[in-house]
């Protein structure tokens, strides 16, 4: 069994920050990818960022510049720095992972139960 536990949301006004956390935990062989998504009130989901195990970053135009992904390997953590917040930021942000449970498993993505972020002007 895998889980990904959220933390960090909350509300902050237009201009604050913000850091999310998400910790992987159970069995857990290897990870292929991790990243954050959103989704909006009335809105489908969409990706925030989402980097490879090896590779690099990928970030949503509409955060460029002003969120950062970071990771701990070691403690199967995952962050998201969230500078300059505007309104539109407003969501439930939700980790994600795509990993094997053990060797010649297939790649399955988990997800964390999602935290609420609100920006207000």
């Amino acid at each position: 069994q895998v889980q990904l536990v959220e933390s960090g949301g909350g509300l902050v006004q237009a201009g604050g920050s913000l850091r999310l956390s998400c910790t992987a935990s159970g069995s857990i062989f290897s990870i292929s990818s991790m990243g954050w998504y959103r989704q909006a009130p009335g809105k489908q989901r969409e990706l925030v960022a989402t980097v490879e195990t090896g590779g690099s970053t990928n970030y949503a135009d509409s955060v460029k510049g002003r969120f950062t992904f970071s990771r701990d390997n070691a403690k199967n953590t995952m962050f998201l720095q969230m500078n300059s917040l505007k309104p539109e930021d407003t969501a439930v942000y939700y980790c994600n992972a795509a990993l094997r449970t053990a060797w010649l498993q297939p790649i399955t993505d988990y997800w964390g139960q999602g935290t609420r972020v609100t920006v207000s002007l």
